[in-house]
C-alpha cells in the first residue's frame, strides 16, 4: 500500500517535543491527518491561531443546547436527530415513562449514553440495570425496552450497517483505559423472568428509517437461556482510568472508548493535570483536515471551553482551526486546579456530518463569536 511522504524537517524556532519547551511567546498548531494518528506537523504562531475578528461562511464552529429540547415521542424511534451521515447517526430521546413495547434496530448497533436517569433494559439477552453514566451497546437486531425508575436522557448514537468494537490498546496491552472485566452482561435473573408474560406485545423495528411493527401474543423476551459471543455490554464512565503522562498532553484519540469503521466514540473523564511545567495543561491547538468532532458534554466543568454547561454539544467541522478557547489559554501552563473536573463524549467522524433542520432551534448562533475573546 502506498505510503504518505514522510520527511522530517525542522525549520526555524521550533520546540523539540510536540505540546512541550514552546518557544518563549508562541503558539502551537497541530496540523495532522487521519485523525491522531497519520502524519504531522507542529507549527509556532505569534498569535493564537482562533484569534480571528470576524469569521464568515459555513465553515464554522457551532454549538448546540439539548437542554432545550422538551418534546419526545414513546419511544427511542421517536428520538430527536441531530447529526448524521451515511455511517452515523446522533440523536437524543428522553422518556419519564417506562415503555409499552420492544424496538429493534436493523440498520446497525446502538450505542446507548445515559445522560440522565435510572431504570432496567430488557433484551432478547436479559436484564441490565442502568444508572446515569452508562454506555450500552446493542448489537444489530436486539430486542430491548426500558423500564424507568427515574426520568432518563438518552444519546443513541447509531452505527449503521456495522458495529462497534472495542479499539487497538497496542502498547499499553489489553487491560489498559479498562479492563474488559468490567463490562457487564445482560442476565436471566429473577427481574428478567418477572416480566415474561402471555400478553399482547408490539415491536417497533427499523430498517432503512422507516420502522415496522409486530404484534405477538406474547413477551418474545420469553429466552430461557442462552450462549455465545454476540451480546450487549455495559460500560460506566466511573471505571475508565485514563491514559495520562506528566509532561506530555495527551490527544483525544487516547481516551478512545468504542470504535466503528468510520467515527470513533472518546469519553473525557476527570484526570490530574501534567505537571512538567514546560507541558502544555489544555488541549493544543490542531487543524483536523479529515474528521468531523463533536463533543457532548455530561457533567462537570469544561475547562477548555467557556460558557459551556452540561446537555450542550459543539461541533468543529474538519478544517477548522480550533484548540481551547481564549479564556483557557491563560492556563495554559498554571491550570487553576490540580486536575480537571469534566465528563464529555467525543465523536469523531471520518465523514462530514450533515446538522438537520431538528438542531436549528436549540443551536447557540453566538459560539463561534466567543472564540474572538483577546487571550489573556
Amino acid at each position: 500500500m502506498p505510503e504518505f511522504i514522510r520527511t522530517p524537517i525542522v525549520e526555524g524556532q521550533a520546540s523539540r517535543q510536540a505540546h512541550a519547551d514552546l518557544p518563549d511567546g508562541t503558539y502551537e498548531r497541530e496540523l495532522g491527518r487521519e485523525g491522531f494518528f497519520g502524519p504531522v506537523s507542529h507549527v509556532h504562531h505569534r498569535h493564537p491561531p482562533t484569534g480571528w475578528t470576524s469569521f464568515e461562511g459555513p465553515l464554522r464552529p457551532r454549538a448546540f443546547d439539548t437542554v432545550k429540547l422538551a418534546d419526545f415521542g414513546p419511544s427511542p424511534w421517536d428520538a430527536v436527530e441531530l447529526f448524521a451521515n451515511a455511517a452515523l447517526r446522533f440523536r437524543v430521546w428522553a422518556s419519564e415513562r417506562s415503555m409499552d413495547h420492544l424496538v429493534r434496530n436493523s440498520d446497525g448497533d446502538e450505542l446507548l449514553f445515559v445522560h440522565a436517569g435510572a431504570g432496567a433494559l430488557f433484551c432478547d439477552y436479559g436484564h441490565l440495570a442502568l444508572r446515569e453514566g452508562d454506555y450500552v451497546v446493542l448489537p444489530r437486531g436486539t430486542m430491548w425496552r426500558l423500564e424507568v425508575s427515574e426520568p432518563v436522557r438518552l444519546l443513541l448514537l447509531e452505527a449503521t450497517n456495522e458495529s462497534y468494537k472495542l479499539p487497538d490498546r497496542g502498547l499499553m496491552g489489553p487491560n489498559a483505559i479498562f479492563d474488559t472485566a468490567v463490562l457487564d452482561v445482560p442476565r436471566l435473573d429473577e427481574a428478567f423472568r418477572a416480566q415474561q408474560d402471555e400478553r399482547p406485545w408490539r415491536v417497533r423495528v427499523k430498517k432503512q428509517q422507516a420502522v415496522s411493527t409486530l404484534t405477538y401474543p406474547f413477551n418474545p423476551l420469553d429466552a430461557v437461556g442462552w450462549h455465545g459471543t454476540l451480546h450487549p455490554v455495559r460500560l460506566n464512565w466511573r471505571d475508565i482510568r485514563p491514559v495520562m503522562s506528566h509532561r506530555y498532553h495527551m490527544p483525544p484519540s487516547s481516551h478512545t472508548t468504542f470504535v466503528a469503521p468510520r467515527f470513533a466514540v472518546c469519553t473525557f473523564v476527570p484526570r490530574p493535570f501534567e505537571t512538567d511545567p514546560r507541558a502544555i495543561k489544555v488541549p493544543f491547538f490542531h487543524s483536523n483536515e479529515d474528521y468531523d468532532e463533536i463533543i457532548f458534554y455530561h457533567a462537570g466543568e469544561f475547562f477548555s471551553r467557556d460558557n459551556i454547561h452540561p446537555g450542550m454539544i459543539t461541533l468543529h467541522p474538519s478544517g477548522f482551526n480550533h484548540g481551547p478557547h481564549p479564556k483557557a489559554l491563560r492556563n495554559i501552563y498554571a491550570p487553576k486546579a490540580p486536575g480537571t473536573n469534566e465528563v464529555a463524549v467525543n465523536i469523531d467522524a471520518r465523514d462530514p456530518l450533515e446538522v438537520t433542520p431538528a438542531a436549528s432551534p436549540i443551536e447557540w448562533t453566538g459560539y463561534v463569536d466567543s472564540w474572538k475573546t483577546p487571550a489573556g
